[in-house]
């Protein structure tokens, strides 16, 4: 996979997640409001970054869908705390492909954001795994 087909993979995924935590951040607990707003506020920085990196690749950044399937009903807290830690987990794995891809600063960006989705799916699952970015790979 190219550099710029990783970034574009990358670029999808950040506008799944920043659309996604639109459904959680209505559904999931007051307790955790705060949290999801900080998540989704990340999500559109690093959104907005790979943006610009697509473009400094030489490509045309792909835009946002309208809506997005979810990958399953989220009609409570606990739902929304669940489809917050598969989003984190699906943004781990576009930037796990994006590390391999990549050289230089990019690498070096897109190792810090799989630290940081990794992170925030620990937070939200309460747990971790033994190598972020790969789950969805294991099968």
């Amino acid at each position: 996979m190219s550099a710029l087909a990783a970034a574009q993979a990358a670029l999808a995924a950040e506008h799944a997640a920043v659309y996604g935590y639109g459904v959680v951040g209505g559904r999931v607990g007051e307790d955790r409001r705060a949290e999801a707003a900080a998540a989704l506020q990340a999500h559109r920085a690093r959104r907005d970054a790979l943006r610009r990196t697509v473009r400094d690749l030489g490509g045309t950044p792909a835009a946002a869908a309208a809506a997005y399937g979810l990958p399953f009903p989220v009609a409570d807290p606990a739902g929304a705390v669940r489809l917050a830690a598969v989003l984190e987990d699906r943004v781990a794995g576009v930037y796990s492909d994006l590390v391999r891809a990549a050289s230089g600063p990019l690498r070096r960006e897109a190792a810090a954001g799989l630290r940081e989705a990794a992170v925030r799916a620990v937070r939200w699952r309460g747990g971790d795994v033994t190598f972020p970015g790969l789950a969805e790979r294991a099968s």
